[in-house]
């Protein structure tokens, strides 16, 4: 756990935030106490979200139905606030790492903690199901492994996402390249099915301590799932069949999750489990974790206790993301983590931004490359500079990544390079024209992308924009994927008009491999308070980004 920085709320609903637990693509998680003494994980949904009135609604829909799912092997949802100014769901907090840290620190799990993880799991998955309900993202990061059991997690916020503005302007997809199931790369609806060949793909990651379908970008992830067998090591017996019968690409050829813990625990998870299920090294982690928790707990209740070290409370002088005296449903303070959050007029509906994809031929790639610095100051508080790179890579090479049965090329909007309505590119000043970027564009821009008519979630793009004339470098662009890769873009102005500013982009010199060099069109178009980034690179899957500015 980290403690809380300058930015970053000290209150959510009725929660005092004790610290930061970590961060993603939905948004930042932070260790919480109530004021009856209950601990919980309390997750913060990023600002983007907040914008778009469909999340929200899908959001309190879909927090009413987590709250229904209390079996075992499950973290239950225990409180949530959707009309918050930042959306936030609370639930229960378990002392443990989570299976992509376990796996990352000390290496494969023995194969008896595969086979309880799996009986857990499955016996977790049947019991949602049950309900009518589908995860959508189960991964190793959403398992956490406590003493008593594996837990999964994050139920409720991923599938909010389902089908909103949301996700094309932030570029957050329901499922996690690599885990998804072909399904649901293939648009093909989703059903419990999706949920098993997630659960196969974290098994066989417990037992190598490698994902079944490796890949260095998310084109390359989502085309292997797609097309390719996954790779299980050295998974061998019976273990081997299950996981291999998991990972079957048609989803009629999986077995139900109960059928899974039943072949791995016959006599239950619990049993399997009751003995000891983690080798001695986690053992010995979780236990710290725990004593941690237990010190957190004495240093808070301690009169006059100071902050302390990173495992005792933080100050608690800053605003709070839902302070007021309504509790989870009082008034709301302007603070938010990070920087604020453009908000849209109440009647200013969230426009869709669709994401770039992949192409499958010559070798191509998108980097978007923005510098910026953000610095925070004020009566008392100290300054604060972050350097925001933010970068996507996508691989052309792909022999082809298709989004419902179509090839993702065929699926990409207009026909070759050919521009959008309302302007051809070559009808562009030349140099010596006095035209400059008006002052409405200049600025460091923030938002999330996605491509491939918004089925393929990119990452952040982080644009600033300068004043410049027709024919001058008149900005940068970082994308930063979704596994932190980056990939920067150089853009030159090419005409202004009352509606838009056209750019010519180009692979920054010093990208990655992966970053597309070639050059495209950026259209920069104003929408509300906000920049809609749009792309021309079919390479790419034709990014699209909305963006808000942040300095």
């Amino acid at each position: 756990m980290q403690p809380l920085e300058a930015d970053e709320p000290t209150t959510v609903g009725p929660y005092r935030l004790l610290g930061r637990l970590g961060s993603g693509g939905m948004g930042r998680v932070y260790l919480g106490r109530s004021a009856g003494g209950r601990t919980v994980a309390v997750k913060i949904v990023h600002p983007h979200f907040a914008l778009d009135e469909e999340f929200r609604a899908r959001f309190r829909r879909e927090v009413q139905a987590a709250r229904r799912v209390g079996g075992a092997w499950t973290a239950p949802v225990l409180d949530a606030d959707p009309d918050a100014r930042v959306p936030w769901v609370a639930t229960a907090y378990a002392a443990g790492p989570s299976l992509t840290a376990a796996v990352t620190d000390g290496g494969p799990l023995p194969a008896h903690s595969v086979r309880a993880l799996g009986a857990g799991l499955g016996e977790a998955l049947a019991a949602v199901h049950d309900l009518g309900l589908v995860h959508r993202d189960v991964k190793p990061s959403n398992v956490l492994l406590t003493l008593d059991g594996p837990l999964l997690i994050d139920f409720g916020i991923a599938r909010a996402t389902d089908g909103t503005a949301s996700l094309t302007s932030t570029g957050v997809s329901i499922g996690s390249p690599g885990y998804m199931s072909p399904e649901q790369i293939l648009g093909k609806g989703v059903t419990a099915a999706a949920d098993v060949f997630s659960l196969g793909a974290v098994l066989a990651y417990a037992a190598t301590g490698e994902p079944p379908f490796p890949g260095d970008s998310s084109a390359a992830l989502l085309y292997k799932v797609v097309h390719e067998e996954p790779r299980l090591g050295t998974l061998d017996g019976q273990l081997r069949d299950l996981v291999a019968a998991c990972l079957a690409k048609d989803p009629s050829a999986r077995p139900a999750p109960g059928e899974v813990a039943r072949r791995l625990a016959p006599e239950g998870a619990a049993r399997l489990i009751s003995g000891g299920w983690l080798p001695g090294p986690l053992v010995e982690r979780v236990s710290r974790s725990a004593v941690r928790l237990l010190n957190l707990e004495a240093a808070e209740a301690e009169p006059g206790s100071s902050s302390g070290p990173v495992s005792g409370p933080v100050g608690f002088s800053r605003p709070s993301v839902t302070a007021g005296e309504g509790g989870a449903g009082g008034a709301v303070a302007p603070g938010v983590f990070g920087p604020p959050p453009v908000m849209p007029p109440p009647t200013a509906p969230a426009a869709d931004v669709p994401a770039p994809r992949e192409g499958d031929h010559a070798p191509g790639r998108l980097s978007v490359s923005v510098a910026a610095t953000s610095t925070q100051a004020g009566a008392g508080g100290r300054g604060r500079r972050l350097s925001c790179t933010v970068a996507l890579a996508v691989a052309g090479a792909m022999a082809a990544v298709t989004v419902g049965s179509v090839f993702v090329l065929d699926l990409l909007p207009g026909e070759g390079g050919k521009t959008t309505p309302g302007g051809s590119d070559t009808a562009t000043h030349s140099p010596a024209d006095p035209v400059a970027v008006p002052e409405r564009y200049v600025g460091t821009w923030e938002g999330q992308a996605v491509a491939v008519e918004g089925n393929l979630p990119l990452g952040t793009f982080r644009l600033t924009v300068r004043e410049a004339a027709v024919g001058e470098k008149v900005g940068t662009l970082r994308h930063t994927d979704i596994f932190g890769g980056t990939c920067d873009d150089v853009l030159t102005l090419k005409k202004v008009t009352q509606k838009e500013i056209v750019t010519g982009a180009v692979g920054a010199e010093g990208n990655r491999d992966v970053c597309n060099q070639a050059l495209h069109t950026v259209r920069l178009t104003p929408v509300g308070d906000d920049l809609q980034y749009a792309s021309d690179s079919e390479d790419s899957g034709r990014p699209k980004a909305r963006l808000s500015k942040v300095e």
